[in-house]
């Protein structure tokens, strides 16, 4: 039986102190949750996850070939990496995290999906700055494959577009960022956004300007705290052929 509160890790970081922690919660039968924050920002639980699986299953959903080439921004507790895994077509996954106390979460087992992850070996976290990574258009997200392009780039780290975790995000949610982006797909290929609460009509527009089609979800949830239900956004955009 795990205690009742149990901080896991913290650490300073670049962005703001990073921490893992576990509860119970009486509540719900004794049920374990997993929950990080950066700085002030809640980023996630384990109770709530709906919307991340729905972002691999809406965006590999729309490719129709086999030996896919997968890249996931932002690891948290892997619920959308593990997700693509899931998916037999998908032949390799990089999964681009900048907090390297995330990476090692997983990799020391302190997270419950982090030994799924770290066994696959279709599966490599990566330590690197996905916002840079995509900047850097002539060079892949694989640092193993520089010249790689990609099937589908999934990406969860901010809460919404236009509430990001660090200023400097920004940049990516304009037209010239989502321009960056999408030269790193290959023909055909899906970019995936998870956000917190509704889609906003102002970024599916944006999306349709840089994008060949986009298109938001809402991801509705039970919410067993409060009783009722929750949203989440997702986003899918494909270039042309």
């Amino acid at each position: 039986m795990s205690l009742m509160y149990e901080e896991l890790d913290f650490r300073p970081t670049p962005i703001g102190d990073l921490m893992l922690r576990r509860r119970r919660l009486i509540q719900l039968g004794g049920l374990d949750i997993y929950e990080v924050k950066l700085g002030e920002h809640f980023l996630m639980t384990s109770l709530f996850h709906e919307a991340e699986v729905q972002l691999s299953g809406l965006g590999l959903g729309l490719l129709e070939k086999e030996n896919l080439d997968v890249v996931v921004g932002g690891l948290g507790l892997g619920y959308t990496a593990v997700a693509a895994l899931e998916d037999p077509r998908v032949k390799s996954l990089v999964v681009v995290e900048y907090l390297e106390g995330v990476i090692e979460w997983h990799q020391n087992g302190l997270v419950p999906m982090g030994k799924t992850l770290t066994n696959d070996s279709r599966c490599r976290l990566v330590h690197a700055d996905f916002f840079a990574l995509s900047r850097n258009v002539p060079k892949s997200f694989d640092p193993e494959n520089p010249e790689n392009k990609h099937d589908a780039i999934l990406l969860d780290i901010d809460h919404t577009p236009t509430n990001v975790l660090h200023h400097t995000n920004t940049r990516f949610y304009t037209e010239k960022g989502l321009g960056e982006l999408a030269q790193h797909l290959k023909p055909g290929g899906v970019f995936g956004l998870w956000a917190d609460g509704f889609p906003e009509r102002a970024f599916t527009d944006l999306l349709s300007t840089v994008f060949e089609s986009a298109k938001s979800h809402t991801i509705e949830f039970d919410n067993p705290l409060t009783g009722g239900k929750s949203e989440g956004a997702v986003y899918v955009a494909r270039v042309g052929f």
